[in-house]
């Protein structure tokens, strides 16, 4: 049998660049991890490339719980993230939400 861990949360956002745009997508989600990790809550954060696909940039995200990743995609430079920046270097996202299953 196997339990879940319903507190936490794991976040999986991956951002298809535009062709052409990928370092700056990089750089730009890079800003990202320093003040992200400094918040209350933040368990991981960790920023990937696929490697079959350099244009997809994935951040691998854990929270404390769903309150606190709440907070964190209210946090003004998340906001100005996907309000200004990303539309200008990506061509799509998802954004998906996920409770850890528990060895």
């Amino acid at each position: 049998m196997y339990s879940k861990n319903t507190t936490q949360v794991v976040c999986v956002a991956e951002f298809w660049a535009f062709e052409g745009k990928t370092e700056e997508l990089i750089e730009a989600l890079h800003v990202l991890i320093k003040p992200t990790l400094a918040e209350a809550g933040c368990i991981r954060y960790e920023l990937n490339q696929r490697v079959d696909d350099e244009r997809v940039i994935t951040f691998i995200e854990k929270w404390k719980d769903k309150g606190v990743f709440d907070q964190h995609c209210a946090t003004s430079y998340i906001k100005h993230y996907f309000d200004l920046v990303r539309p200008q270097l990506v061509e799509r996202f998802e954004v998906k939400l996920y409770q850890e299953i528990l060895p």
